[in-house]
């Protein structure tokens, strides 16, 4: 089965995602593990995974993927921030392990003014002891792909092996490439050529073993611009050429390829459902999944 899905809400529970990905047709899904735009982490306890692991089961999609909180920032200059943001890492590699999810992916940070040397190292530093003082054995933590905009790191393969390469964990650390930031930050795979050439440098810079999850999003924005807006897959600059290249690459056939793409119904389908079915048509399948 082509190993794609979509972002879910985890509204009602977490094992609610797993369900409304079912609904979806997605072979793989990604979910936040606690609220995304609130430090309160709310409850959660082994009922919660009894019901994830049940419904995982009943539905078949695996891996899930889970995303952290936003509001944090492992560079953070603000200590307050810090010690919060610290906190939320530790907590959702707990809870990735105790729901059996083996990725959780973040946005490496900000350096908010520090510098982009001061910043790696910082990032590097936190997120090495929030690793180790989760006791997390099984969960690998992939450092998303950034835009460029503002002192947000890691919009750069160099960035990224920078702060793999400096860790004491760098066999638990990997990347989530998201095609939408790498394509505003610079990286073009609309055609064989460019997709040829991007790939070869993240080998180079990283290994492209080190790639195990894809966000699959078309872009708003021009290349190069640094400006993170996503867009329907197809709709927009990056277009369905750049989607065909991944689809078609055989290195990424067991990667899941999660589509963040904007939220919402055309008729009575969703716009999950029809970006996905894009997604099947550019990789050669001639109708939906159920």
């Amino acid at each position: 089965m082509l190993l794609i899905g979509a972002h879910q809400s985890i509204a009602g529970g977490m094992f609610k995602a797993l369900q409304r990905g079912k609904k979806d047709g997605c072979a793989t899904i990604q979910i936040f593990v606690r609220s995304n735009m609130a430090w309160n982490p709310g409850k959660f306890d082994e009922h919660d995974a009894e019901k994830f692991a049940q419904a995982q089961a009943q539905t078949g999609i695996t891996p899930v993927v889970a995303h952290n909180c936003y509001l944090v920032n492992l560079a953070a200059t603000d200590a307050a921030i810090l010690k919060k943001s610290m906190e939320a890492t530790v907590g959702e590699l707990v809870r990735s392990e105790a729901l059996g999810i083996p990725y959780l992916v973040m946005h490496p940070g900000a350096h908010l003014g520090a510098g982009v040397k001061a910043g790696l190292a910082k990032v590097t530093a936190n997120l090495d002891s929030a690793i180790a003082d989760s006791g997390a054995k099984k969960v690998m933590v992939l450092l998303e792909t950034t835009a460029g905009q503002g002192t947000v790191l890691g919009s750069t393969f160099d960035e990224l092996a920078q702060l793999i390469a400096t860790s004491r964990f760098a066999e638990r650390i990997g990347i989530c490439y998201d095609t939408c930031h790498t394509f505003v930050a610079g990286y073009d795979i609309r055609t064989p050529e460019a997709y040829a050439r991007t790939m070869d440098e993240f080998d180079r810079k990283l290994g492209i073993s080190k790639l195990l999850c894809f966000h699959v999003n078309d872009a708003k924005k021009p290349f190069g611009s640094k400006r993170d807006r996503h867009e329907h897959i197809g709709k927009g600059t990056l277009g369905e050429s750049a989607f065909a290249q991944i689809l078609g690459d055989k290195r990424f056939t067991a990667v899941p390829k999660i589509i963040e793409t904007p939220k919402g119904t055309l008729g009575r389908r969703s716009l999950d459902r029809i970006n996905l079915a894009t997604l099947r048509r550019l990789a050669g399948e001639s109708h939906e999944s159920a």
